[in-house]
């Protein structure tokens, strides 16, 4: 905000009147804020001259002091302002009142020497003084100067004349003295010439070494530019020759897999037409083969009526059979141990074995009439046939019901009984044991 001058006007303006007048003994006046604000009032007034204005400074305020001294030189009054700034004021009241300089100094307009001060040694009377001093522009005193000094003193000495004779050998020295300066000035333009000239010979022996340097650079830069570009096109060459290689092996992969799936397709053909085939050999039968299946499961054929019952064999515990191969020499050990079994036993040994065979001697029970046409014939290890025979099929065949099997082409089947001329019985990879198309498989 700007200063305030008009709320303390009046006093303001009487004391800056009084220390202009210089019949007033009134010569120094000393102006401060009022408290925080802006509103300038008059500090204190005196006649002690700069003696008695510096001890009414305070370290802890702003204040403005207009003072009426002597110039020593002259004997003339000046007028002096202070602007001082204590060292205790804080600095954001001193960036609040840093403007308000130059309105004091319009008001208290008319000093001829202006001092910011902050400590005492910037207002000491003698700096002050001797400032003063220095700013009155002229060092003299008009009651000091002699009176002797506008007094004429009588005439003087002669006054001296500056002809002088002309003298011919000076004249001539003088000449071949402006020739010799004539003579130096054309040699140094001469020699500037030649100076030049050398410049103008090395600025053009550089610029064509310049030149012919840039001329190998781009060369060299051209040559590695057609290398690079002989290895890109060596590399796409190449990217195109893998490429029509890979392009040439897809389409004969292709080709194979397609003949692949034609020749498939005319298997599969083939095993429906030998499957329907079958199926029309199998209608055209008086007997069907799987109720003569089922009969010999039930076991009332004829054959077995008039049969005495065979004790059974005792369980045998079945290997983990994960494929045809095992299953058949799972089979073949079978058969050892039933040869082993009929061969004659010692006396001792039958003698302890009577009591079990005359136990496993009884008479079979008759087949149970609710044995069912859906039951899976899954059979364990005990009722393996006897025969070891195996067949790999030559295509796959689907069950039509749970007294068939299923297999799909190279499956292993295993225990084959040939029961009828167009279908056989045996178990599949899985271990269930039915009937199937005997024109499905090839013996092993």
């Amino acid at each position: 905000m700007a200063v305030n001058l008009s709320k303390n006007g009046t006093a303001l303006t009487a004391a800056f009147k009084e220390v202009v007048d210089e019949k007033s003994s009134t010569n120094w006046a000393l102006f401060t804020y009022e408290g925080n604000s802006n509103d300038i009032r008059l500090a204190e007034k005196g006649d002690g001259g700069l003696e008695e204005l510096v001890e009414e400074l305070n370290s802890g305020k702003i204040m403005y002091a207009f003072c009426r001294v002597q110039d020593p030189n002259s004997g003339l009054p000046k007028y002096v302002l202070i602007n001082w700034t204590g060292e205790g004021v804080k600095d954001a009241r001193k960036g609040q009142c840093a403007h308000h300089v130059s309105s004091m100094a319009t008001f208290l307009r008319g000093a001829h020497v202006t001092i910011n001060a902050r400590a005492e040694d910037d207002v000491e009377p003698e700096v002050i003084m001797e400032k003063v001093a220095k700013a009155s522009g002229a060092n003299y005193s008009f009651h000091k100067e002699a009176p002797s000094r506008f007094q004429d003193s009588g005439p003087q000495g002669p006054v001296g004349s500056v002809y002088q004779k002309t003298n011919a050998m000076s004249e001539i020295k003088r000449t071949n003295k402006d020739n010799f300066w004539a003579q130096t000035e054309k040699d140094e333009e001469k020699r500037r010439k030649e100076e030049r000239a050398k410049a103008d010979d090395e600025r053009q022996h550089l610029e064509k070494e310049r030149k012919d340097r840039e001329a190998k650079e781009a060369g060299q830069r051209e040559k590695r530019d057609k290398e690079k570009a002989s290895q890109i096109d060596e590399q796409k060459k190449y990217q195109q020759k893998q490429d029509s290689t890979t392009k040439e092996q897809e389409k004969q992969r292709y080709e194979e897999e397609n003949q692949a799936a034609q020749t498939k397709g005319i298997k599969r053909g083939e095993s429906v037409e030998k499957a329907n085939e079958a199926a029309s050999l199998i209608s055209q039968r008086a007997s069907n083969p799987r109720e003569m299946f089922k009969q010999r499961e039930r076991g009332i054929t004829p054959s077995d009526s008039d049969v005495p019952s065979v004790p059974p064999v005792s369980p045998q515990p079945e290997p983990d059979v994960d494929d045809g191969q095992s299953r058949c020499e799972y089979e073949e050990h079978v058969e050892q141990q039933e040869e082993q079994e009929e061969a004659p036993l010692p006396q001792e040994q039958v003698e302890e074995e009577a009591p079990a065979a005359h136990i496993q001697v009884a008479p079979k029970e008759p087949a149970q009439p609710e044995v069912e046409e859906n039951n899976v014939e899954e059979l364990t290890p005990d009722e393996t046939p006897d025969k070891g025979a195996c067949a790999r099929a030559l295509y796959d065949y689907q069950a039509a019901d749970d007294t068939e099997i299923s297999f799909d082409p190279d499956d292993i089947l295993t225990g084959i009984e040939m029961i009828d001329e167009g279908w056989w019985r045996g178990y599949s990879p899985n271990g269930h044991f039915g009937m199937f198309p005997a024109n499905y498989v090839e013996m092993m």
